[in-house]
This record gives C-alpha cells, structure tokens and sequence, in this order.
C-alpha cells in the first residue's frame, strides 16, 4: 500500500507533459504577432523556459534538450540555423558545470542564474551579428533582456510545482 502511494506520487511529478506543454505555449508566444511598438520588449521565453527545465528538472534536461531546443527556436524565428542552438548549448552546459555541486537551488539563485545566462545569450547574438555584418541595435536588444528579467518570477511561479 505504500508504495503503490509513493509511485502514484513520483508519478505526479512526472514533468514530460508539463514539459511538452510549455514549449507547445511558449513556441505560440514566440511567434504571436505583436504591434511594432511592443515587438521589441518581447522576452526571450524559449531560453527562459529552457533554463528553467535545465535548472530545475537537471535529470531530465540537459545538453540535448538545450540543443533540440536551440534548433527548433531557429526555425520558429527564422534565424541561421545553429545560432540558438549553439548558444542555448554553452549556456546550458556554462550553468550545469557550475551548479552541479548545488543540491537546492532556490528562487534567487535561479533568477539570478537565468539572468546572467540571458545577458550572456544576448552579447553572443550580438557578437554573431557584428561577425556576420549585420545590423544591429543596442537598443534592441536591451529590451528583451529586461522583460526577461522581469519576467523570470512568473515563469517560476506558474512552473514551480514540477521543480525537484
């Protein structure tokens, strides 16, 4: 009787579905049509929801989750296929090498993490767009950067329960 109550509960937090459904809700978010003015605030929410399954579900996602993530943000935003990917990979590995050794990772530590984590995703687009002579703007991507901060604590808050 325990343990059939013990396995209905582990299998409650049984994350693969919650996982599905957030990069099913955050995909829609990344392409919604937004008025010109608000477009530039958009947050990053693939990296967000990436970093949150990387940093609080580390058994079920890693390297390669950060990687088929990556690609399929490439796809969606029509970008040079691999240059999410490649980022979203040395973030998640940079963040895994240096939390492995924390067993509990509070709320704080993860908003600063994935702020951090952010900051250093946007500096490499920007690099890969000075290297490929693109345009860029600063200001365009400062603004991202700040909705994501900022909307860090709501992320956590809606996806807490399916944390380890």
């Amino acid at each position: 009787m325990l343990s059939a109550k013990r396995l209905s509960k582990d299998q409650s937090k049984d994350p693969l579905l919650v996982m599905v459904i957030s990069i099913i809700i955050c995909s829609v978010l990344v392409v919604y049509p937004l008025s010109y003015s608000f477009a530039g605030w958009r947050p990053l929410i693939m990296l967000m929801v990436t970093l949150f399954w990387v940093l609080c579900q580390p058994t079920w996602c890693g390297v390669w989750f950060a990687f088929a993530m990556g690609l399929f943000s490439d796809l969606l935003l029509d970008a040079p296929l691999g240059l999410h990917a490649l980022s979203y990979v040395l973030i998640t590995f940079i963040t895994r090498y240096f939390t492995r050794e924390r067993r509990v990772m509070t709320f704080a530590n993860t908003w600063v993490i994935a702020s951090l984590a952010m900051l250093a995703h946007l500096l490499y687009v920007l690099l890969a767009q000075v290297i490929s002579e693109m345009e860029f703007s600063i200001t365009r991507h400062w603004q991202p950067l700040l909705s994501s901060i900022l909307l860090w604590p709501l992320l956590y808050y809606c996806l807490r329960r399916w944390r380890v």
